[in-house]
Formats: structure tokens, C-alpha cells, sequence
């Protein structure tokens, strides 16, 4: 989703990939596993190549570096990836390849719609690159054995000549990566990065986006007057890597700027109030009937509308504020009322898309693709913006 003026600019230090040098950042640094390529042409070709594809409506870059030998033989720091004779002999015939999503779940609200459209859109775009078959698969619900099944029947069969992959944890499809790589299967990843050897993770930065909800709160604080001091955090599975990183993140950075803040949650003990709409906003809605001192809360995935919804009906508007991640009609309107105060779009169908055109890059061109993804706060004068794309999205005419 475009948030029109709102998209961080890379003189802010806060600001993810492409401000950052791609797939070089250890985990230390960054909070995420990212793949370091490791080869000069691609860190010199970035600057060239790496811009996104119509930045007002994707991230996904047009084209990138190309690796000496890709795609059919290519060094990596981890060391040589032969690209399968049975893909190679597609290649060489301009046969259709074989594109697999697998995304972590179906049956999600928002996430699960934006994940597969975005897909299906970016797969009708990919195919003008190169001939391609498209499948995405996912669990109904979270189940990182499931998803590792789903893809090993694919290969199986010979049904993925190229993969993109959200895994449900950073370490749930590292094996499974590692040994597609291995076949000379080319994997990528998204969203969440797992700690194998696929191409690039083309997902956002959690530490980092903690730290530009962190910023967005406290300019907002600035020219409000508002000035909460006991906040809350909170997500639909606080517990993982991602989440923590951004509850963390969030926190820390609050903390430096303002020490005398509270934090009745912090990421050890953050509100877990999973991905279920309705037990959603009853976690909410208990939370703020027991802590009638919180001010601000944060939610750090798909639940802050709910959060919303709560403060309404108890009478808490003007209260208690808001922030949330991602694109959803509920939180756009509460930012028209003053409810909430901003989402962070981290950009699903984005996420969803990457995998064909990296795909098409690779196998056609030899090219891969870069991470170029950045964080965009969506604040009251973007929600126009915000909501026409989102509207256009989901009626699939854009």
C-alpha cells in the first residue's frame, strides 16, 4: 500500500533496505538472519539495479545484479549452487517453469488475503519475464510441519522448479532450504527469513521497525501535545522472532527518548492476543477494564483495530491511543478519528509478489533479486492515499 508522504526517506537512520547494504547484516545488527551473498557484483550493482518497480505501488525491484555463471552455476559464500539439470533443460527449451508460494497460513484475516492476491498479481506481471506455472500452498492455520510437508509432496513430484517461502519461524524450513539448494532448486524467502541458504529474505528489519513506530510516536507526541507515559505492547504471537524484535525495538527506543516512561509489557510478557478477530478484542477489551493507567498501546502485527474498538466502548477515546502494523479498513478509520495514531504497512502483497519476479529474474536472466523492502507509516494525511490502494487491491483492479 502507498502511504504517499509518509514513506521513510533513507536519511533516516531507522530506515530498513534498500537505505541499508543488502543480504550483508548479521543478526547482531540487524535482528534478522540476513543472507550474505557476499559478491562484489552484487553489492557494486545494487545502487543501479536495486530500485524498486513503481515504487508508488511496489517494492519489488525490476531487475537486479547477475552473478558470474547464474543461473546455472553460481559461487556463494556458503559455496557452489548448480542449478538442477531438469530446471537448466527447461531453461534452455523456454519451457514454463514450475513457481511455488508457501505462505504461513490461509485462513488469517487480512495477512492471508493480501499474502495470495498479492501472489496471484505479482505471478500475472512475472509471466511477461518468463513462462511460469504458479501454485501457492499454506496451512489453514500456523503449523510449521505442515508447511514443510505441503512443500516436500511438491518436490516429490517435481513441482517446484522455484520456491518463495514464509516460513512460520526463522528455524522451521532451514533443512528443508538447505536441501532444495542442494538439488539446485532456487529458494527465496520472504517476510520471515530462515537461517539456510536461500537467495535473499525480502522482508522488513524487526528491531528497526520498532524503532520507526518508536520515532513515528514520538514526533506525534510533539506536535499533539499528547504525552503518554505508560504504554503497553502487544501482538497476536509475541513469542516470535519477528515480534520480538519489534516489541524490543519499540521499547528501547521509547525508553532512550523518554526514561521515565512505563511499560506495564514489554517483550518478555507482552499481551498475547493471537490472530483470532473476536478473542482479539476481548484481550483488549480485559486489558484496558484492569489497567485503567495505560495510555498507549502498541500492536505489533494485524490486531490493533480491535484494540480500537475496545477504547470506544469503553469510553476511552481520547485516553488511550494506538499503533499497529499493516493495512486493514478498521485501522484507517480509527486514524481518521484520532484513535490511532498510525499503522507501519510493512507491505503483504509486496511480500506476496516477490516470489515470481525473482523467480523470472534468475532463471531467465540470471539475476537476483535484492531486498528492497522499507517500512511505510501510514498518518492521517495518508489515509486517502492508503485507502484507495488497499480498496483497488482487494477489488483486484489495479
Amino acid at each position: 500500500m502507498h502511504a504517499g508522504s509518509s514513506a521513510i526517506q533513507c536519511s533516516d537512520a531507522s530506515a530498513p533496505s534498500p537505505c541499508s547494504k543488502i543480504q550483508g547484516r548479521s543478526p547482531e545488527e540487524d535482528g534478522t538472519m540476513y543472507k550474505k551473498i557476499g559478491l562484489i557484483a552484487l553489492l557494486s550493482a545494487l545502487a543501479i539495479t536495486g530500485q524498486a518497480r513503481a515504487q508508488s505501488v511496489s517494492q519489488v525491484p525490476s531487475s537486479g545484479p547477475k552473478p558470474p555463471g547464474a543461473p546455472i552455476t553460481m559461487q556463494m559464500p556458503w559455496g557452489t549452487f548448480k542449478l538442477a539439470d531438469r530446471i537448466a533443460d527447461k531453461i534452455r527449451k523456454h519451457e514454463p517453469i514450475n513457481v511455488v508460494y508457501s505462505y504461513q497460513a490461509s485462513g488469517i484475516p487480512l495477512y492471508s488475503q493480501q499474502q495470495l492476491m498479492g501472489f496471484k498479481n505479482g505471478c500475472a506481471e512475472a509471466k511477461a519475464i518468463y513462462p511460469m506455472n504458479c501454485a501457492a500452498i499454506a496451512p489453514v492455520q500456523e503449523d510449521a510441519n505442515q508447511q514443510v510437508s505441503q512443500i516436500q509432496a511438491k518436490l516429490a513430484t517435481n513441482e517446484i522448479d522455484c520456491l518463495s517461502v514464509m516460513p512460520v519461524t526463522f528455524d522451521s524450513a532451514t533443512t528443508l532450504v538447505n536441501q532444495m539448494i542442494a538439488k539446485g532448486i532456487p529458494v527465496f524467502s520472504v517476510g520471515v527469513p530462515t537461517h539456510g541458504h536461500e537467495f535473499t529474505n525480502f522482508t522488513q528489519i524487526p528491531l528497526k521497525e520498532g524503532a520507526t513506530a518508536a520515532q513515528v510516536v514520538l514526533d506525534w507526541m510533539k506536535t499533539s501535545g499528547n504525552n503518554p507515559k505508560v504504554f503497553a505492547i502487544s501482538g497476536g504471537a509475541p513469542s516470535q522472532q519477528w515480534a520480538q524484535g519489534r516489541l524490543k525495538g519499540f521499547r528501547e527506543a521509547i525508553e532512550k527518548a523518554l526514561p521515565d516512561t512505563k511499560f506495564l509489557t514489554t517483550e518478555t510478557n507482552a499481551i498475547n492476543t493471537s490472530f483470532d478477530p473476536g478473542k482479539t478484542y476481548d484481550t483488549y477489551r480485559t486489558f484496558l477494564l484492569g489497567h485503567p493507567n495505560v495510555q498507549f498501546i502498541v500492536n505489533v502485527d494485524i490486531g490493533a483495530e480491535y484494540a480500537d474498538r475496545a477504547i470506544v466502548d469503553l469510553n476511552r477515546t481520547g485516553k488511550v491511543f494506538t499503533i499497529g502494523w499493516n493495512v486493514s479498513k478498521g485501522q484507517l478509520d480509527a486514524i481518521d478519528k484520532g484513535i490511532q495514531i498510525a499503522l507501519l504497512d510493512q507491505r503483504w502483497p509486496d511480500q506476496g509478489a516477490f516470489g515470481p519476479f525473482a523467480c523470472a529474474r534468475f532463471l531467465s536472466q540470471g539475476e537476483v533479486l535484492a531486498n528492497t523492502q522499507s517500512l511505510l507509516p501510514v498518518l492521517k494525511p495518508g489515509v486517502p492515499a492508503a485507502r484507495a490502494q488497499f480498496e483497488k487491491f482487494l477489488s483486484n483492479k489495479q
